[in-house]
């Protein structure tokens, strides 16, 4: 079901746009179907941002409720989901996406190793509507004719680091990918004034001093800004370099996207982050302040006074 629902229309559509693009680079032909492909998630991709937006926002309030339950968990995770309900948070919200992104990846990942490792899956796994199509047509007539290659320059079959050594081509684009993933990461790093790391905070919390939640979450963040780029070049440099140019331009056009969905939600989340948590002891104070009596002198002159006046004269 993975195979038909997911991988099978994911490379056919790749395929379709290589036999129809002018002089039939596959290389250029994987950039514009993962750009496509960005623009399609475009929707989901938002939503996900404007959920880390907000809650990078809501650090400093996070912080001040740690500080004012003083270890009370109950109190702390109570306080905590009031909040995330008034701002309009969903800490889990974005799980599903993520998935879905994960799925699709997975997918294309599965397709494009079947067409580097053997080409004649380019005919053999393809649709009947595509493998009618003249560009096809030829490549089945002579499989040869496929050119696995960005522009002639880059053989995108080949790893960057192979029995034969680096192949400096793939290289780059490998190191690319991984810078590319490095700013992907420090556009969402979390906002706090904290610089502590994950061993002092362990540390600190071996002696006995309880751990800041928004200290813990600033330095998991810096640690994965780091750690995100390194896997990635190892798990790439040993793959098809098509692969490797798949996630760089991947990774290019997130970090535009990311800048765009940011850039616009800036003044709603500052409106949002801004907003007070509503305080019911000062309700109530304010309340009782509105409702006290009238004092004595601000009291109208009664009829009967007026009535004797009356009489008098």
């Amino acid at each position: 079901m993975f195979t038909t629902f997911i991988v099978k229309p994911l490379f056919n559509i790749l395929i379709f746009i290589y036999a129809i693009l002018p002089g039939h680079n596959f290389g250029l032909a994987l950039i514009i179907f993962t750009i496509l492909f960005r623009l399609a998630l475009w929707p989901l991709v938002k939503k996900q941002l404007h959920q880390a937006k907000a809650m990078r926002k809501l650090q400093p309030e996070l912080a001040r409720i740690k500080k004012e339950t003083k270890g009370d968990k109950q109190k702390e995770g109570q306080m905590i989901m009031e909040l995330y309900k008034e701002k309009g948070v969903k800490p889990l919200g974005t799980l599903p996406i993520l998935a879905i992104q994960l799925v699709i990846l997975w997918g294309l990942y599965d397709g494009i190793r079947k067409l580097i490792s053997d080409p004649h899956q380019i005919i053999a796994f393809s649709y009947s509507w595509i493998q009618h199509l003249p560009w096809m047509k030829e490549l089945a007539a002579n499989i040869h004719l496929f050119d696995n290659t960005l522009f002639g320059i880059v053989n995108l079959s080949k790893p960057a680091l192979a029995s034969g050594g680096i192949y400096w081509p793939a290289m780059i684009i490998v190191v690319l990918s991984a810078v590319s993933q490095y700013y992907q990461s420090k556009q969402l790093m979390p906002t706090t004034k904290s610089q502590k790391g994950i061993r002092q905070i362990m540390k600190e919390a071996g002696s006995g001093k309880q751990a800041d939640q928004s200290e813990v979450s600033a330095a998991v963040g810096r640690s994965t800004q780091y750690l995100l780029p390194v896997m990635i070049f190892i798990f790439t440099v040993n793959i098809p370099s098509a692969l490797s140019l798949y996630w760089l331009t991947s990774g290019v056009v997130a970090f535009v996207q990311q800048k765009i969905a940011l850039k616009e939600d800036e003044e709603e989340m500052e409106e949002l982050a801004d907003k007070p948590v509503r305080d019911l002891s000062t309700v109530q104070e304010a309340q009782l302040v509105e409702k006290t009596p009238p004092t004595k002198t601000t009291k109208p002159p009664s009829k009967k006074k007026k009535v004797k006046k009356r009489k008098k004269r």
